[in-house]
């Protein structure tokens, strides 16, 4: 393998990740372990909510044998399309708007529909906590809007902005579950969350909390409650603790740990040493492009080809008025640690959404190497100022770095990869 073979061979491995989150590939076989109670329902609703509702709902659908008495899809607008027997909905992302209460509404007006003896068939990805909203008693769109925009701009992690959305929702933290009852309810879920904690993807739809952090907690943590809505205020303060959720079954059938394997899998038959970090990479980006340069560095003194392999979401706490995401930040990050630390062997670095979209962008993400801020001098571009204004989009479109994938289909948060020969 020579230098230039080294971003075909991150494309390729990333390629590989996504591919084992096939949310299609991953409803099919969990479906067949539920032949069943499929077999045994009534009737069957089908509620599909987040970015790979569309797929789920298209392979759960030919899976069943049989039409679903009714079915609603609430996914982006970029991932709607028709599908037969359901109502699709676009909702917005990654703030709600009308489509999101549009979809809320609708996929708790299906649950209520399903009686004893029917199957209420949840398929649940990430995306989907602003995807469908609905509002609890008191709360507004924009009140709910505010808030997200304050967390997402106070760096707020999946699990704090999730905490706290099911604080406000009617939907979330069990909400559809519960008002399907007294019907069974099937939930297979494409998980973008540290632990794959059901009650976390998309705020948990079809699942109670199981932390005892508070949405209170949350809001106190990050500076944000003396700066929230006051009608937010009272909902929080005056939330109950809801009675547990019974006849609900909830299966993870994709994730982000299964993705990481994945990568490193495909880079081993490529003749790569891997290396892959333990566990969730979250945090400030700043912190986690360190950390995982840091290991890059470590293992690249033992010589031969390496791959470091890692994945997570990181938080980027938005201080300027620029336009980019956590991956493309990360991207930058990691390739002026490498020029600071004066990495000489050939390398090339990719974080990428595995949804194909990294923040409010067109782009997964970020491709660099070694030659990657020697192009952002010639194109005449200051990288410390374009961090500073959170401006990393067009840093990496000057220097040709941009990660282009298109919607994907899935979401199981990010994947970083190094390579080196």
């Amino acid at each position: 393998m020579s230098p230039d073979d080294l971003r075909p061979a991150l494309r390729e491995a990333f390629a590989a990740g996504v591919a084992a989150a096939d949310p299609a590939a991953a409803v099919r076989a969990a479906l067949q372990d539920h032949r069943e109670a499929l077999e045994g329902a009534s009737r069957i609703f089908v509620a599909a909510l987040g970015k790979a509702a569309c797929v789920m709902a298209e392979a759960a659908i030919a899976e069943l044998g049989r039409e679903p008495t009714e079915g609603i899809v609430v996914t982006t607008d970029a991932a709607a399309r028709p599908i037969a027997g359901c109502r699709v909905i676009a909702g917005g992302h990654p703030l709600p708007d009308a489509g999101s209460v549009e979809g809320g509404s609708a996929l708790l007006a299906l649950a209520e529909k399903a009686e004893e003896g029917d199957l209420l068939l949840a398929l649940i990805s990430g995306g989907g906590s602003a995807l469908g909203v609905a509002p609890r008693e008191g709360l507004t769109l924009s009140d709910k809007t505010a808030v997200t925009d304050l967390l997402l701009r106070s760096g707020a992690d999946i699990t704090e902005m999730n905490t706290v959305r099911r604080a406000l929702s009617r939907l979330k933290g069990g909400g559809l579950a519960e008002a399907a009852a007294p019907a069974r309810v099937l939930s297979l879920i494409v998980s973008d969350v540290p632990g794959d904690d059901p009650a976390t993807v998309a705020s948990g739809p079809t699942a109670r909390a199981s932390s005892a952090l508070s949405a209170q907690d949350v809001l106190d943590r990050r500076g944000l409650l003396e700066r929230i809505p006051a009608s937010v205020r009272a909902a929080i303060e005056g939330a109950e603790t809801p009675a547990p959720l019974t006849d609900v079954m909830n299966r993870i059938v994709a994730s982000n740990a299964r993705s990481v394997e994945a990568v490193a899998a495909h880079l081993r038959t490529q003749g790569f040493r891997v290396v892959t970090r333990p566990g969730w990479l979250g945090g400030d980006v700043e912190e986690a492009a360190r950390e995982l340069f840091e290991l890059f560095a470590v293992q690249d003194s033992q010589g031969g080809p390496l791959a470091v392999v890692a994945g997570g979401e990181t938080t980027v706490e938005v201080t300027g008025d620029g336009l980019g995401g956590r991956n493309q930040e990360f991207a930058l990050r990691f390739a002026r640690l490498a020029e600071e630390k004066g990495i000489t062997a050939p390398f090339a670095f990719l974080s990428g959404g595995t949804d194909g979209r990294d923040g409010p962008t067109d782009t997964a993400g970020g491709i660099v190497d070694g030659g990657s801020l020697e192009r952002l001098r010639i194109a005449g571009v200051d990288l410390a100022d374009h961090l500073a204004r959170n401006d990393a989009y067009h840093a990496l479109k000057a220097s040709g770095d941009l990660l282009m994938t298109g919607t994907t289909g899935t979401n199981v948060a990010d994947l970083q990869i190094a390579l080196k020969l």
